[in-house]
């Protein structure tokens, strides 16, 4: 299995017990870009789609249904396909 598909797997398994840095380390590697932020929001963007990703920091862990937000846009844009 490839190193995408081992962190989908691990987000969908268990998406109400993830560290926010590891979201949005994931987001990087599916190919978002860091668009900034405030607070304790991340905003993640990436070039062909059209959903804007925003996270949030909860005490060190990722809103589960961010992480839900994430896993949806990577099945939806055949995103686990690309190398």
């Amino acid at each position: 299995m490839t190193r995408k598909g081992e962190i989908y797997k691990k987000l969908k398994n268990n998406p109400k017990n993830v560290r926010f840095e590891d979201l949005c380390k994931a987001a990087e590697l599916f190919g978002f870009k860091f668009r900034g932020g405030k607070g304790s929001h991340r905003v993640y963007v990436r070039e062909g789609v059209k959903e804007i990703l925003n996270f949030q920091n909860v005490k060190g862990k990722a809103k589960p249904y961010q992480v839900k937000q994430l896993l949806k846009v990577i099945e939806k844009y055949n995103l686990l396909e690309e190398d």
